[in-house]
């Protein structure tokens, strides 16, 4: 496993480091202080397995630099480590592709149990901004706000689930496809589970992102959040 540390505070590198080498004695960490430095190092080499990026760094804008990161390498997992856990920056890291939020309060245990999750496929985002947009819910039906995996999960109807798929747009197979990537699944993993070829299941993920509109995996999982949870609790919920 390797790791890319983007902060500018040499003691957070050093504690987020302790916490990664934690994942096995194959970990490599990389610590960065700059923007310009993690430019450098990244056009260089950027076969990361994992990079956390801290908002606030000295030569330049945290969601500037992940927006340009994401752009420049799609694939790269990117995780926001920052002392801020507003739920404006949180909803936001998540929107401009961040995989994940972690306060810089956390404890060590959630740090790891959450890069864990990112690690497998998943979103991990802070239990109270889940929690507060939950209580919110009703008040964002009109906004253009976001949501996380947890949520999308939790609105699918597994009673209803072709029906409400319908209402998205979305194909029986389409939705078999976006139930799995929900669950952070690898194309090739859903091409498994569902006995098809990977280019049959690219075509169909593809398909997914064109229908929602989106340009990304995690994008599709905001997109289903947020419309799902603009609907009545009463009504179908997919």
């Amino acid at each position: 496993m390797k790791a890319l540390l983007i902060d500018d505070h040499p003691l957070i590198l050093s504690g987020l480091s302790t916490v990664i080498q934690g994942f096995g004695d194959d970990v490599s960490v990389a610590c960065i202080d700059s923007a310009r430095g993690a430019r450098e190092m990244l056009a260089v080499d950027a076969e990361y397995d994992l990079v956390l990026l801290d908002l606030h760094l000295g030569d330049c804008c945290g969601f500037e630099l992940l927006e340009e990161l994401r752009t420049t390498y799609p694939s790269l997992p990117i995780v926001v480590v920052s002392s801020s856990d507003s739920n404006d920056d949180v909803t936001r890291s998540i929107y401009l592709g961040a995989m994940g939020f972690i306060p810089k309060r956390a404890s060590n245990e959630v740090l790891f149990d959450a890069l864990s999750m990112v690690m497998s496929g998943g979103i991990y985002v802070p239990p109270m901004v889940l929690r507060s947009q939950a209580a919110n819910a009703a008040a964002r039906r009109n906004d253009p706000g976001w949501s996380v995996r947890a949520d999308a999960i939790a609105a699918f109807d597994p009673a209803n689930p072709r029906s409400s798929a319908a209402a998205l747009g979305l194909t029986p197979r389409q939705t078999d496809v976006l139930e799995l990537l929900l669950q952070g699944q690898s194309n090739k993993l859903i091409a498994r589970a569902l006995n098809l070829s990977v280019e049959t299941i690219k075509d169909h993920v593809a398909a997914v992102l064109r229908t929602l509109n989106v340009s990304s995996r995690t994008q599709a999982v905001l997109a289903v959040s947020q419309r799902l949870g603009s609907r009545p609790s009463s009504a179908p919920r997919h």
